[in-house]
């Protein structure tokens, strides 16, 4: 048995979770933030089978695709006023995926 730790992007997590259930798969949802962009992500906990598992992460593959998006940058502020600055590119989405060994898995 394995604990699959997935965080996504929040705009993939509605379309993951469903195609999760589809596939029979439970999972534990959790609103999270990242740290860099400071927005907002979801972590996914599920129980999974180690036979089911490359079924698990290929779910995770098809619903959370890697996009870019531009995002406002503050201004810096140089001596009496501000400079100019233009929006930067970012990636966003993909899936960050960790996979630990459980030892013991009690549904109450």
């Amino acid at each position: 048995m394995k604990l699959l730790i997935g965080i996504v992007n929040s705009d993939d997590a509605n379309e993951l979770l469903n195609e999760m259930n589809k596939a029979s798969f439970q999972a534990t949802k959790l609103s999270t933030s990242g740290g860099f962009l400071k927005t907002g992500n979801v972590t996914f906990l599920v129980g999974v089978e180690e036979e089911r598992l490359d079924e698990l992460i290929e779910i995770f593959r098809n619903c959370c695709s890697r996009r870019t998006q531009m995002v406002p940058t503050p201004p810096p502020f140089i001596g009496e006023g501000f400079l100019s600055a233009s929006p930067v590119e970012i990636t966003i989405g993909g899936a960050t995926i960790f996979v630990i060994d459980m030892e013991k898995f009690i549904k109450l």
